[in-house]
Parts: C-alpha cells; sequence; structure tokens
C-alpha cells in the first residue's frame, strides 16, 4: 500500500481542464491577442495594401502599384531629407545618448553620494511626453526672451537655435536624448543589480582591471537588457514626432518620416494611399534596424 500511494496521489494532481477553465483561458488569452490584431497587426496590414493605392479616404480606391513608391523617391522634395533626418535621429540616440545612459548607471551603481537624488533627477524627464520637452525646449531655445540667448546676451541679434534648419535638428535631437538619457539610465541600473558580485570577484582574482571586468565580464552578462535597451532606442528614434510637430510642426529642416505621414494621411490633401507608403518605408526601416540588431545579439549570446 506504501508502493502505490504516491502514485495515487500523483494520478490525483492530473486533471482536465473543464469547460469553465477553457472559456477563462479563451477570455484571457484571446482578449489580448484580438486587441493586438486589431490595433496593431490590422492596420499594418491594411497600410501595406493602400500604399498601392490611390485613396482620399472618401471615394473610391485605384489600383496605382507602385506609383506612390517612385514618386516618394522621386518627386517628392520632404522625403529624403526625412529619412536622412531619422536616420541621424537613430546614431544619436544610439551613439550618443544610450553610450551616456550607460555611464550614468555605472557611476551611480558604484554608490556615489545622493546617488538617490541623482536617479530622480535624471529620471524625471522621462515621465514629460515628447511635446512638453519640445514646449520646455521652445522657452529655452527660442529667440524671444529664450533662456540660453539671455543668457549668452544675444538680445539684438539672437541665434534662432529653432529655425535656423542647420541646428534647429541637433538641438531637437539633444532635447529628446534629455528624456531618452534617463530611460535607458534606470534599465541600465536594473541590470547592474542583477549582476552576480562572484563574477566580479573572480576577473579580478584574475587580474582584471575595472575596464576590462566591465566590458568582459559585466557588460555581456546585460545582454538581455542590452536587447531591450537597442529595441527601445530603435523604437524611440524612429517614432519622433511630438517634439518636432510641437516646435514648428517637423518643417524647415525638421522634416521626420512619421511627421510626413501624417500630414499626407490627416492633412489637407487626404493622400492616405501616398501616405501609407510612407507609413510602409519607416516600416521596413525600423524592422530592419531591429531585427540586424537582434540577430547581431543573438549570435553573440550562442558564441
Amino acid at each position: 500500500m506504501a508502493l502505490t500511494s504516491p502514485r495515487r496521489a500523483g494520478r490525483r494532481r492530473l486533471r482536465r481542464f473543464t469547460r469553465r477553465d477553457v472559456v477563462v483561458l479563451g477570455v484571457l488569452l484571446g482578449i489580448p491577442v484580438l486587441l493586438d490584431v486589431v490595433i496593431i497587426w490590422g492596420p499594418t496590414l491594411a497600410s501595406i495594401g493602400l500604399s498601392f493605392t490611390a485613396w482620399d479616404g472618401i471615394g473610391d480606391i485605384h489600383w496605382v502599384g507602385l506609383d506612390n513608391y517612385k514618386n516618394l523617391a522621386t518627386n517628392y522634395p520632404p522625403f529624403w531629407p526625412a529619412v536622412r533626418h531619422n536616420i541621424m535621429w537613430l546614431l544619436f540616440l544610439g551613439l550618443i545618448a544610450t553610450p551616456f545612459g550607460l555611464l550614468l548607471a555605472v557611476v551611480i551603481d558604484r554608490g556615489v553620494r545622493f546617488s538617490r537624488f541623482y536617479q530622480s533627477v535624471l529620471y524625471m524627464p522621462v515621465v514629460l511626453s515628447l511635446a512638453i520637452v519640445g514646449f520646455i525646449s521652445q522657452l529655452i531655445l527660442g529667440t524671444d526672451q529664450g533662456v540660453v540667448n539671455t543668457i549668452l546676451n544675444n538680445h539684438e541679434d539672437p541665434v534662432d537655435w529653432l529655425g535656423n534648419a542647420h541646428i534647429n535638428i541637433w538641438m531637437m535631437m539633444i532635447a529628446a536624448s534629455w528624456r531618452h538619457v534617463g530611460y535607458v539610465m534606470i534599465l541600465y541600473l536594473a541590470g547592474l543589480k542583477s549582476v552576480d558580485p562572484q563574477l566580479k570577484e573572480a576577473a579580478s582574482i584574475d587580474g582584471a582591471n575595472e575596464r576590462q571586468t566591465f566590458f568582459r565580464v559585466v557588460f555581456p552578462t546585460m545582454r538581455p537588457v542590452n536587447v531591450i535597451v537597442g529595441v527601445i532606442t530603435v523604437i524611440e528614434a524612429l517614432r519622433a514626432f511630438d517634439i518636432v510637430y510641437a516646435v514648428n510642426k517637423g518643417r524647415n529642416g525638421l522634416e521626420l518620416l512619421s511627421v510626413l505621414i501624417t500630414d499626407n494621411i490627416i492633412g489637407e490633401a487626404s493622400r492616405i494611399g501616398f501616405g501609407s507608403a510612407i507609413a510602409v518605408v519607416l516600416l521596413v526601416v525600423s524592422l530592419g534596424s531591429i531585427v540586424t540588431f537582434l540577430v547581431q545579439e543573438l549570435r553573440g549570446a550562442r558564441g
């Protein structure tokens, strides 16, 4: 009897799903999947289909094939500047803002004085939307009583930080980085806290200095955090819209693909098919960047 009782106990633990369990699981899984399809994949597939058509949102839909893409490349002057600005935005966040957020996380993780205060101050911009950051930029960089021009005492000949097409894109990227750096810092702080201290001790015993320990032991250990930060950086760079639209509606040197999509789809022209073609280009650029980054990270993990 003693030998068969555990088997019977094990058998009693296994039970089939009741109809109620199936309904509950179906609701809990079905609603998120349905929302994902309706809100994300549905509009995505619709945009891809509409990019091959000419439609104003009211009349009949006419199939035009690749004409929208040809017009983008040859007959739409804002397109290539917008592509260039999006790439600049991606490189600036990826090569300057993100590493700077990592540097702040490393410094704070070492236990500097007032670290809690620094975390709060640096994370505070994250709770602001990019539109609010754009309005703050106008107060700081504006020609009319702007803080920077006031400090520089340029009242007679103020620098047009936001109107000059040669420098306003850089000012907006710096403003967006102010928000992005705090987000990256918090993510890497969480990753640094999860690193096993014994790994650092082992590297120190082997003769590695702090720099070697970080780049050869700590940073590779945070690979999951690196993936998250990389994907977020790409998304933040390519979806930038609020900040440039709040400053000058994305014109005069601040053209971005997201702004062109909005202007064509919900603007006076209502060229939904043409705007959808721009959206598809943005989708391809974002997916290409994210997939390339993930493939490199996965190869590194297997190696």
